[in-house]
């Protein structure tokens, strides 16, 4: 069984998936008007919902940060940004939620 918890920031409108308003899943710039970055980074350690809710909740208090979905069964947290983030900011803020940020997938 694979659980996935998806955390979209207050304030900012949501298709409540990965995929872009134009339904691409895909973060180029001819599908993103909006000028939004995603980036799918690899996290160890994550198991479960709960550790899904750690990873997710470190990271969409990052500034800039519109929406992160991490999904524990195979490591990946999908984050879509107004701007490229830091990644040492996305690490500490991994660290913070007690996992591993091992890079960019």
């Amino acid at each position: 069984m694979s659980a996935q918890t998806e955390l979209p920031q207050t304030g900012t409108e949501s298709t409540g998936s990965c995929c872009s308003p134009s339904g691409s899943c895909h973060s180029d710039a001819a599908g993103s008007a909006d000028g939004a970055v995603t980036t799918v980074y690899q996290v160890t350690g994550m198991t479960c919902g709960h550790c899904e809710g750690a990873v997710s909740g470190e990271i969409s208090e990052l500034a800039g940060v519109t929406s992160v979905k991490a999904v524990a069964s195979t490591g990946r947290v999908t984050v879509v940004s107004e701007a490229p983030l830091d990644e040492e900011a996305v690490r500490a803020a991994v660290d913070e939620a007690g996992y591993e940020l091992v890079g960019r997938a």
